[in-house]
């Protein structure tokens, strides 16, 4: 069995049981009943029906989605800039998505689609601003030269750390303007949660990700040219700065409609693309993707079920425990990259 294949098999795994443990069990027959009847408006199994089709099976479907989604955005940034640091969490695409997303809750009083599309919005348009700070060398259509695609994806770092500085000093500010309620609700979403998820969430999801992820794919190849270096990659036919925008794009769309469905769930770009790396011994976008899923599956799973046996009944955001996950990860991450440069 292929390493990748171990992943799926993960994933299968967690999603499985996602749905049928935790809190309220059901057993492999009885959610097939339940499905059937979902579908063919048979008999319904009191209680378990509910649970299972509008709590926990929306809530593993987004939550699988979300995961591949940050996780391919995460190994897009990473293959193409070259560096273990570029996923939209370092690089300020999440603070972007957050101030607007914070912005329309505490400004405006919105809720719901309200604060996804203000978050997209804002995701979109802080992605197009370190786009054009760092664009030089060969992020565009300029650079030519072997190192210009480094030196422009340390620019695009440099330029995504400043921004998402100045952005968490703004959301800091209009949450201290905000009323207790209104900042309860704020936190809440600047946490990452899945005890929002929906049916109709995840048809948005479900949409994008039929439209993103085959463009994905047809750009795999190209990218994995673009490693050997733009003069390479120029002399084997390869438009080095098209194909650059096109990842950029992307890379930024997934994050940002994922981001915009649940909210910042940390670090999981991040972790995604350097541990399926590992596992696969190779960089490879559908391990990263299903790397991002098993993080996020397994990460819920413990903050609904696990968590509350731990912290007396407490319910944990899926974003805390991400988080918790991605701090040592980085500093892990840093420390070895410097015993490498030594």
């Amino acid at each position: 069995m292929s390493r990748t294949a171990a992943l799926a098999l993960g994933v299968v795994a967690v999603f499985a049981a996602s749905v049928l443990l935790g809190s309220y069990t059901v057993t492999v027959p009885d959610f097939f009943r339940i499905l059937a009847a979902h579908f063919t408006g048979g008999p319904k199994i009191p209680g378990a029906s509910f649970i299972v089709m509008e709590n926990k099976l929306p809530r593993a479907v987004i939550g699988t989605m979300i995961g591949a989604a940050f996780g391919l955005s995460g190994g897009l940034f990473q293959t193409m800039l070259r560096n273990p640091l570029a996923s939209p969490d370092v690089i300020g695409i999440s603070y972007g998505a957050s101030a607007a997303a914070v912005t329309a809750i505490v400004v405006f009083g919105a809720s719901g689609a309200a604060v996804s599309g203000a978050a997209l919005g804002g995701a979109l348009a802080i992605a197009a601003l370190i786009y054009a700070i760092s664009r030089g060398g060969s992020l565009g259509s300029q650079g030519r030269s072997s190192g210009g695609g480094e030196a422009a994806g340390n620019r695009l770092i440099l330029a995504g750390v400043g921004i998402a500085a100045a952005l968490h000093a703004f959301v800091s500010f209009v949450m201290t303007r905000a009323d207790i309620r209104t900042a309860a609700d704020a936190l809440i979403w600047l946490n990452g949660s899945l005890n929002s998820a929906s049916w109709d969430r995840s048809g948005v999801l479900a949409l994008t990700l039929l439209v993103l992820v085959p463009a994905v794919a047809v750009l795999a190849g190209p990218l994995r040219i673009l490693e050997l270096g733009d003069d390479t990659a120029t002399g084997l036919g390869v438009r080095v700065g098209a194909i650059r925008l096109a990842v950029v794009v992307s890379a930024v769309a997934l994050a940002a409609v994922a981001t915009a469905a649940v909210g910042p769930v940390a670090f999981v770009a991040f972790l995604a693309g350097p541990i399926g790396r590992r596992f696969v011994r190779k960089a490879s976008l559908p391990a990263s993707a299903l790397t991002g899923a098993l993080i996020v599956l397994t990460a819920d799973y413990f903050a609904a079920n696990i968590a509350p046996l731990l912290l007396d009944g407490t319910v944990l955001p899926v974003g805390v425990v991400t988080g918790a996950l991605g701090a040592p990860f980085l500093l892990w991450l840093l420390v070895t990259s410097n015993r490498k440069d030594a």
